[in-house]
């Protein structure tokens, strides 16, 4: 066996290992709630939106100085958001139907 596979964790190794834990944790819960039917659309954009802050504290944890900071994630989200609404309009009204991906 190798004598780094049974080298005790650091702290911060346990901290970080129970960070991502709780990460995937809250993903799960956060995808299952997506999955139901009858969410209201409020919650439902409040639940999307928590996903890819998970997602990013995800990146914060694993790669430290890689994530944006939860402003520029806002502002990034907030384009993806004004894009796809600009495509779904225009597609709308060239009669031309749209296909959810994912």
């Amino acid at each position: 066996m190798n004598a780094e596979a049974t080298k005790p964790l650091t702290i911060r190794e346990r901290e970080c290992r129970q960070q991502l834990d709780n990460l995937n944790t809250a993903e799960r819960a956060l995808r299952s709630n997506l999955h139901m039917h009858g969410v209201d659309a409020t919650a439902r954009e409040h639940m999307e939106r928590a996903l890819n802050h998970v997602r990013e504290g995800y990146i914060a944890v694993n790669e430290p100085g890689r994530a944006r900071n939860v402003q520029k994630l806002v502002e990034d989200l907030g384009k993806v958001e004004r894009l796809m609404e600009k495509l779904t309009n225009g597609q709308t009204r060239t009669g031309v139907t749209t296909q959810t991906i994912g």
